[in-house]
């Protein structure tokens, strides 16, 4: 079925709502964009979201190792399948669009695919070294498939090409630092799960066991162990804050708002004392309005 068949409003009216739904912080900061590149990042979070529902979702939690592995190969054969024009459903329908309108290469796609599978082995990681591949498969990948929906700025699309600035480390380090901070946030139902994402090296060094983590014991030792851990995040949001200012007049705010709401949840975990076992920690509804101006600021300041 040709794209014109389809109802690609309908279908794009999904994708926001699945985002805002999911995503609230990420969501806010997508309404502060153009409407045609606000319904390409929406198309391309649903895509994502899809992925880590293929490990993560409810469906996902009956299946057998082999089942996940089949239905990921599954996955990356649509994926091929969409990057060279088949299309089978509304989702692959918003896709199509949005890389017909944002080109972009299908490797961060299949990398982000690729996270996911070390999902199916990986319940805990030795050393930093191995949760940054971790993190940039399954979320500095989100930076390489937006950066080009974000657009650079127009001073610098008529320069020559060695002259263009790169944001692809930016972009990166930006996805990094937010799973980074998702990875902070969720410590309790992963460990739920079963799963350890702070490296273990970390746990030597402060001197925290599994047996406490597995309490969700808090003391001195976890205290230290996850201010260290929201410092390292600190830092890269820190690298991602260099790219910002490359990017397109109408992107700059968004990304901001994005990035300073995200960073936010670190100071939130710092006001619940770090118990992440029990708690929630996020940016209330009104800090988040009230965080508006100052990233506007940010974004006009360049």
């Amino acid at each position: 079925m040709s794209l014109a068949a389809r109802d690609l409003d309908g279908a794009f009216e999904v994708c926001r709502r699945e985002t805002a739904r999911w995503a609230k912080t990420f969501y806010l900061g997508t309404l502060l964009l153009p409407i045609h590149k606000r319904r390409a990042i929406w198309a391309i979070y649903v895509w994502c979201r899809r992925t880590d529902e293929l490990m993560d979702g409810a469906e996902a939690q009956a299946c057998s190792i082999e089942e996940l592995t089949e239905r990921l190969d599954r996955w990356e054969q649509q994926t091929r399948d969409l990057f060279n024009g088949r299309v089978s459903n509304d989702l692959d329908a918003v896709m199509a669009d949005t890389l017909e309108r944002f080109p972009q290469d299908i490797q961060p796609y299949l990398d982000m695919i690729e996270g996911q599978r070390m999902d199916l082995t990986w319940t805990r990681y030795p050393k930093f070294e191995d949760l940054k591949l971790y993190c940039y498969r399954v979320a500095g990948t989100v930076g390489l498939m937006t950066q080009g929906v974000m657009g650079v700025d127009q001073a610098y699309t008529s320069a020559p090409w060695s002259d263009r600035p790169d944001t692809s480390d930016a972009a990166v380090a930006l996805g990094i630092a937010n799973q980074l901070t998702n990875i902070l946030r969720d410590v309790g139902e992963d460990r739920d799960r079963g799963r350890i994402y702070l490296p273990q090296e970390d746990f030597e060094r402060f001197g925290y066991s599994e047996a406490d983590f597995m309490e969700g014991r808090l003391n001195d030792a976890w205290r230290e162990l996850m201010a260290f851990q929201l410092q390292r995040a600190r830092e890269w949001f820190a690298r991602s804050e260099a790219g910002v200012r490359w990017l397109s007049g109408d992107a700059r705010w968004p990304v901001w708002t994005s990035l300073r709401l995200y960073r936010g949840i670190l100071d939130a975990i710092e006001r619940i004392d770090y118990d992440v076992f029990h708690r929630r920690a996020y940016v209330g509804r009104f800090n988040k309005l009230l965080d508006l101006p100052h990233s506007l600021v940010l974004a006009q300041s360049r």
